[in-house]
C-alpha cells in the first residue's frame, strides 16, 4: 500500500472542510488536483472514504473512522517537525558538558550566562568532576562533549584545542614572595606545595624534571578539588599553583598571584567528544560560542 502524507492531508483537509473548494484554497492546490489526491487514497485503501454531492462532502462510514486516527498522524508530525525546527533555531534544546570541577565554577558559568541570554530555550547542564573523570564520561555518552586537558591519544575520541595558558603561583596575602613580581619555580618550591591528585601532579613533576633535574615537584599536602587547596592557601598552610581561568575564584579567596617562570609550564586544554557521535544543534552552538569566547581572553596573566 503507497499512502503519501500529501494524500492524507488533502482528505483530513477535505472533511475537516466539507468543501473540496475551501480545501483546495487552503492547501494552496487546485479541485482537481484536490480530487486526484483523494481518488490516488482511496485506490491506495481500497475503500471509499468520502461521498462527494454538487453541495457538500460527507464521510462514508470508513471515512469517519479513519478521520481521527489520520489526523492524529499528521498533528503529531507537525509537532515532531516543530520541534525539529525550534532544536535548529535554537529555541530549545540541551547541551550536557562535564568539565574539571575548578572550571566549571569559574570560566564556564560565565559563558553558560552568556550563552544562556542569547538562547534561554536551551538547556545547559554542566558535569562538574575531578579532570581525570571528563574522559570517561565523554567515552561513555554521558555528556555531549568535555573539557580537559592534554591525555594520550584516543582514537575514539576527537580533541580540538581551546586555549593554552601557563601556570601560576597562588599565595596567600602577606607571604614573602609577594613582594617579587615574577617567581622562578626553585624560589616557589622552597615552600610547602598543596597540589591536585593523579595526573595533575604527575605531570607537573615531568615538566619540571624535563625543564631542570634540580627541580623536584613534591607537595606537601594533596588534595581532590582546588578549592579545597586554594582555602588551604588562604589558612597560611601553603600555597600552589592554578591556571588564569580560576582567577575570579582566586580573588574571592583573598589570595595573590605571581607569574612562574624559569620554566614557563603550559597546559593546553580541548573540547572532546566522541568521533561517532553527531552532535545536536544546540551543543555545536554552544561550543562554537565557548571557542569565541576563550579567543577574546587574554591569558598570560591573572589580570583582566
Amino acid at each position: 500500500m503507497n499512502v503519501t502524507l500529501r494524500q492524507l492531508r488533502a482528505f483530513v483537509t477535505a472533511a475537516q472542510l466539507g468543501s473540496f473548494t475551501e480545501a483546495a484554497a487552503e492547501l494552496n492546490i487546485t479541485q482537481s488536483t484536490l480530487s486526484g489526491l483523494i481518488k490516488e487514497l482511496e485506490q491506495a485503501l481500497g475503500v471509499q472514504i468520502l461521498l462527494r454531492t454538487t453541495r457538500k462532502v460527507e464521510l462514508s462510514g470508513v471515512g469517519k473512522e479513519f478521520l481521527p486516527l489520520t489526523a492524529r498522524i499528521l498533528q503529531d508530525l507537525d509537532e515532531a517537525l516543530r520541534a525539529i525546527a525550534d532544536l535548529k533555531s535554537l529555541k530549545s534544546g540541551v547541551v550536557r558538558i562535564a568539565a574539571p570541577q575548578l572550571m566549571a565554577c569559574t570560566l564556564l558559568t560565565d559563558v553558560v550566562g552568556a550563552f544562556t541570554k542569547q538562547h534561554p530555550g536551551v538547556d545547559v547542564r554542566l558535569s562538574d568532576s575531578i579532570v581525570d573523570d571528563v574522559l570517561p564520561k565523554v567515552h561513555s555518552g554521558e555528556v555531549d562533549f568535555g573539557i580537559g586537558p592534554e591525555r594520550p591519544a584516543n582514537r575514539e575520541i576527537a580533541a580540538q584545542p581551546l586555549f593554552d595558558m601557563p601556570f601560576v603561583a597562588v599565595l596567600p596575602q602577606g607571604h614573602p614572595l609577594t613582594r617579587l613580581k615574577r617567581l622562578s619555580w626553585a624560589q616557589f618550591l622552597r615552600h610547602p606545595v598543596i597540589s591536585l591528585q593523579g595526573e595533575y601532579t604527575q605531570l607537573l613533576r615531568r615538566d619540571l624534571l624535563l625543564a631542570s633535574d634540580q627541580l623536584t615537584f613534591a607537595p606537601s599536602k594533596e588534595v581532590v578539588f582546588m578549592t579545597t587547596a586554594l582555602g588551604l592557601v588562604g589558612s597560611g598552610i601553603g600555597v600552589t599553583v592554578c591556571l588564569p581561568y580560576a582567577r575570579s575564584l582566586v580573588k574571592l579567596y583573598g589570595l595573590q598571584t605571581r607569574s612562574l617562570v624559569a620554566p614557563t609550564v603550559r597546559r593546553q586544554f580541548y573540547l572532546l567528544a566522541r568521533r561517532d557521535r553527531v552532535i545536536s544543534p544546540a551543543a555545536r552552538a554552544f561550543s562554537e560560542y565557548l571557542l569565541a569566547y576563550v579567543a577574546r581572553r587574554k591569558w598570560g596573566t591573572m589580570e583582566e
